[in-house]
Formats: C-alpha cells, sequence, structure tokens
C-alpha cells in the first residue's frame, strides 16, 4: 500500500504568521487572545476571540485580486503559499493531474455574509456586490489554490463544522494511499469572526466571556473552564507520496499513517463517547499501532464542560492502562477554536511536535477537575520524544476526524 508523507507546512494563525512563529508561541504557552478588533463588540456580551493581529490583506494581495476573496480565501491562500515553498517542490506540467487540493471549512465565507446582509437589510442597498456568491462559497478556497498553482487532480471541499479540516486531510490521505493522486495541498481556512457569528454562538452558551485578562479565558480539562473561544486563519500541509517525495530529495516532516471518521448519530449538539471512540480505533487500526504505542494526544480540547469530560472518557475507553501514560494537551487555549481550521491548524502543531521533540502545553490550566484526570501538559511545554501521535476533532453534529501521524523511519 502506497505511504504518504508530509513535505510542507503552511500556518497563518493568531498565535503565528508562519510555522516557525507560530510554534514558538505555543511551546511558551502565550494566547492570542484579546478584545476583539475587526469591529465595535461593545454590544455583544463576548468581546473577546483569537484574531490575526495587524492582518491587512493588501499587504499580500492586490486591491483588484481582493473582489475575489472573502477572508478565509486569503487565509488558505497565504497558508498554502508557504507550504509549497517550504516543500521545495517544483511542478512539472505532467505532474499537475496528479496534483490536487482539498480543504475543509465550515463557515465559508462568513465575513463576505455578513457584511452583504448587512448591506442589504440595515443599510436597504438593493444590489448586492456581484462576486458575492464566488467570494462566499464553501469552495471558494479549494478552487483558489487550484488556479494559484495549477492543481488538476482531485480537488475538493469537506464542510462538516469542526471536523472540517479534520475530514479533508483524511480524505487528501486516502487519495494519495489509494492512488488517484501523487500530491495533495490539504487542511482548513476560517474567519469566523463577525458580528453575526459571535451573536449566534452567544446563543449556543459555549463561549467563554472573559472577564479579566482576555488571555486566559480559555481554560481545557481545568475545573473552572468557562467554554471555547472563537479563532480564526488557515493552515495547510504538502501531503505527497513516500517514493515520489524521495525521488524529488524532499524533506520529510512526518508520515500520515492511520484516519478515522463516524458519526454519533445521537444529537446535534452534545457528544457521544462511542462515536468518537470508534473514529480514533480507526485511525489506529489503519496505521496497525497499539494503543500503547502512542506517544502524544492534540485534543479537541474546547474547554466547554460537556466536552472536556466527554474526550477524557474516549482516551480512557480506547487506551486503557495506557491513557494514564498520554500526554495530552488542547492548543485551543492559544489560537482559539478556529472552526472548520482546527484540525488543520492542530495537525501542523502536532508534525512540528513530532519533529522537535516539544509538546504544547494546555495553557492557563488552574485547577484539577476530578472527572478530567489525565496528563494535560499543564501550563509549559514538555521536551519529550514523539513517535506516535494522535489528533481529534469532534464537531457539532456527531462527525468525528481522528489523524494518526508518526515520526518518519
Amino acid at each position: 500500500m502506497r505511504r504518504v508523507v508530509i513535505t510542507g507546512i503552511g500556518v497563518f494563525a493568531s498565535t503565528g504568521k508562519n510555522a516557525e512563529s507560530f510554534f514558538a508561541t505555543l511551546i511558551q504557552g502565550k494566547s492570542a487572545i484579546r478584545r476583539i478588533q475587526q469591529f465595535d463588540p461593545s454590544q455583544l456580551s463576548v468581546q473577546i476571540a483569537a484574531e490575526i493581529p495587524g492582518y491587512e490583506p493588501l499587504d499580500y494581495f492586490p486591491a483588484k485580486r481582493l473582489d475575489l476573496l472573502d477572508r478565509f480565501s486569503q487565509f488558505a491562500l497565504i497558508a498554502s503559499k508557504e507550504a509549497m515553498e517550504s516543500s521545495g517542490i517544483q511542478l512539472r506540467d505532467e505532474e499537475r493531474p496528479r496534483f490536487g487540493v482539498v480543504t475543509g471549512t465550515g463557515m465559508g465565507g462568513a465575513t463576505t455574509f455578513d457584511s452583504g446582509y448587512y448591506n442589504l437589510y440595515a443599510k436597504q442597498v438593493t444590489r448586492m456586490h456581484p462576486f458575492t456568491i464566488p467570494k462566499i462559497m464553501h469552495n471558494a478556497a479549494t478552487s483558489q489554490i487550484c488556479m494559484e498553482f495549477g492543481a488538476q487532480g482531485p480537488a475538493l471541499t469537506t464542510a462538516t463544522a469542526c471536523s472540517s479540516a479534520g475530514h479533508a486531510m483524511g480524505e487528501a490521505f486516502h487519495i494519495i494511499k489509494y492512488g488517484m493522486a501523487d500530491m495533495m495541498l490539504t487542511g482548513g481556512s476560517e474567519s469566523p469572526i463577525t458580528f453575526g457569528m459571535i451573536r449566534s454562538w452567544e446563543s449556543v452558551r459555549v463561549l467563554a466571556v472573559g472577564n479579566g485578562d482576555p488571555s486566559r479565558a480559555c481554560r481545557p480539562f481545568s475545573l473552572d473552564r468557562e467554554g471555547f473561544v472563537m479563532g480564526e486563519g488557515a493552515a495547510m500541509l504538502l501531503f505527497e507520496e513516500l517514493e515520489h517525495a524521495k525521488q524529488r530529495g524532499a524533506k520529510i516532516y512526518a508520515e500520515i499513517a492511520g484516519f478515522g471518521m463516524s458519526s454519533d448519530a445521537s444529537h446535534i449538539t452534545q457528544p457521544s463517547i462511542d462515536g468518537p471512540a470508534r473514529a480514533v480505533r480507526m485511525a489506529l487500526a489503519e496505521a496497525g499501532v497499539n494503543p500503547d504505542e502512542v506517544d502524544y494526544i492534540n485534543a479537541h480540547g474546547t474547554a466547554t464542560r460537556v466536552n472536556d469530560i466527554t474526550e477524557t472518557r474516549v482516551i480512557k475507553e480506547v487506551f486503557g492502562n495506557h491513557a494514564p501514560k498520554l500526554a495530552v494537551s488542547s492548543t485551543k487555549s492559544m489560537h482559539g477554536h478556529a472552526m472548520g481550521a482546527t484540525g488543520a491548524i492542530e495537525m501542523a502543531a502536532t508534525v512540528q511536535t513530532i519533529v522537535r521533540g516539544v509538546i504544547p502545553p494546555t495553557a492557563n490550566y488552574t485547577q484539577p477537575d476530578p472527572e478530567c484526570d489525565l496528563d494535560y501538559v499543564p501550563n509549559e511545554a514538555r521536551e519529550k520524544p514523539v513517535r506516535v501521535a494522535v489528533s481529534n476533532s469532534f464537531a457539532f453534529g456527531g462527525l468525528n476526524a481522528v489523524l494518526l501521524v508518526r515520526r518518519f523511519e
């Protein structure tokens, strides 16, 4: 069976505008959460988010091109460019039909939606921008990336809420593994920080308000946790068939070895234990990895009351006596919950953990929760060789995506 490796990484997130600065911030335990800057949030109960600081679109794109790019597509293109550059690949024309793109997004062009409907209903503007549809459609980022890099192979977009990027990477992995392509640029992008979106999430009552110091608002697995914090950004990775990568002398960061996905089929917002556990077991089985061989789990870790307890029980269910020996951390404590992009951002962190032998912490951890009693790497990064790691994504709607990545040998 064809093996799939990672040969390029690009990140554009609140904790870093490239892969290097992103991981450096994580291992320092620094949170990017602050008061919202994109608009005046004073009418909202929740006024904090993890935004990309100082982002100016004109620093990255000409004004004419921005007419066709929602903010989420901009992020995807920036991260894709870094991933391609870091891979060192020089595409030949004959390779393009074997080069594809799969991206994930939960919200699509949310900023275009928000501003367009505000103009239509509040300002009573009679006409919408002529490029509204090409900007808001969920596949906009995938299509823009294909055009940017001449990718003519399999291309699609997944939209499964918080698991979108996880499913995208899993699909890309299988597309290469089963011979439909040799290279896939894959990941996720999201820009959900709008007035309407924050107001909508407020009503679900899962957001942290963050009174006091916003940077400490997201506290996964801690007894005093109060909810997740919205984030934004993108991460893209170049997946490549092993022999193709070796022939061109590519640097190999890690190997994607297993993917699991499942549906809870039980509740639209409340997670189950069985569904996520089946997805984890599926990833382990495909990789041919025993539970006691896993060193690290990058947790979904949203800092909501229900998710953190459920995920802890899932880990115990799958890993049994090995569960207390696992290092488990949630980087959402620093970069926030970037919805459909989160799985890709966390995969970038997981791969860097394997490459560097440093596990990022769960920041802002204050008090142990008796129902969350694993090793969550609290507050300080930990130097530890990591050979096998798992990255969890568990979405509203009960749709789960789990990826297993290991050191390339």
